[in-house]
């Protein structure tokens, strides 16, 4: 099934040194921006992460580092890359609390702040989680009725990400053909922040969803711990979601001149 788009859309996938987003580097991205009159544009480049890449990671997505010592960094391709995504709307798997945050982080050491705001984000693997609670690898055999040979390569996830969010909007009728629709569905509406350290209670609060203060309001931690902020700021938290709580400190910081 043909997506509905008003703007396009970037499905993307990223093989990286790790899972910490905040130090990790990208090793590998794919993306396909798919057009509203459904023509695509794919691109996949390796990148030399200027870190060793750890042979626990290599066993996932076999790139080692000899293969991508010749390559560019990320900081090199880094203005090509932004303007591919400008004016996107972003797809991914397992991409609003992984891949869109560490490569907020990546354009932020490249001196780009990349802008999340207005864009809608589609997370394939939270619509499959709830749906059908599986893997991509089961997703792909279980939407798509094929065997993903290639796992753990950016491209061959790509394109099978994007084939499976195709096959859901076509199988569940629940699910609309709109982006808006789509990405409200797959973030659940409720995260601030892409990581989904912040997130908005069943009165619509900001609380925080992690650590010793889950489930207290955001304006509560900081008006009686303030220096939670700071270590917060110092942390290994992704820059979306300081980015996030540094406006929250703001609003109520003006909120109680």
């Amino acid at each position: 099934m043909k997506l509905n788009l008003s703007r396009p859309l970037v499905v993307f996938d990223l093989e990286t040194t790790g899972t910490n987003i905040v130090r990790d580097r990208i090793v590998e991205i794919s993306a396909v921006k798919l057009m509203p009159d459904g023509t695509r544009i794919e691109k996949t480049k390796r990148l030399n992460p200027e870190m060793h890449i750890p042979e626990e990671a290599t066993a996932v997505h076999h790139i080692t580092d000899e293969m991508v010592a010749d390559e560019p960094t990320f900081r090199q391709v880094s203005k090509a890359l932004n303007a591919f995504f400008e004016g996107c709307d972003v797809a991914g798997f397992n991409s609003n609390k992984f891949d869109v945050p560490l490569l907020v982080e990546e354009f932020a050491r490249a001196g780009i702040n990349f802008d999340v705001s207005g864009r809608r984000f589609i997370d394939v693997q939270n619509i499959f989680h709830k749906m059908e609670q599986r893997t991509l690898v089961a997703a792909y055999k279980f939407y798509c009725g094929k065997t993903l040979d290639g796992a753990h390569s950016a491209n061959a996830d790509t394109l099978a990400t994007l084939e499976v969010l195709e096959s859901q909007v076509e199988r569940y009728p629940e699910l609309e053909n709109d982006v808006d629709f789509l990405s409200d569905f797959s973030s659940g509406g409720r995260s601030l922040d892409l990581a989904a350290r912040i997130v908005l209670n069943d009165d619509d609060v900001p609380v925080f969803n992690f650590g010793k203060h889950k489930g207290r309001s955001v304006e509560d931690v900081l008006r009686k711990e303030p220096s939670f902020f700071g270590w917060v700021m110092q942390g290994e938290f992704p820059k979306n979601t300081k980015d996030v709580l540094t406006r929250l400190r703001y609003e109520y910081m003006n909120k109680n001149k």
